[in-house]
């Protein structure tokens, strides 16, 4: 796991904990905020897991090669 996808899984339960507490207090922006949170926690997490997919792909082939 990289950067990346730490940095979104806690953007994801940020924006999980700021739409809990939205709902409990009727705070309908707050709710909001956090379900923007999560998409932007989804998609960063995404991002590192590309990132880390194509970095082992790369590393394979220079193992390849080395062979």
């Amino acid at each position: 796991m990289n950067n990346d996808e730490i940095k979104g899984k806690v953007e994801q339960a940020k924006g999980k904990t700021k739409q809990v507490i939205g709902q409990a207090t009727g705070d309908q922006r707050l709710h909001d905020e956090g379900v923007a949170d999560e998409a932007s926690g989804d998609v960063r997490e995404g991002y590192g897991k590309v990132k880390r997919n194509i970095g082992e792909a790369i590393e394979g082939v220079g193992e390849s090669i080395k062979k």
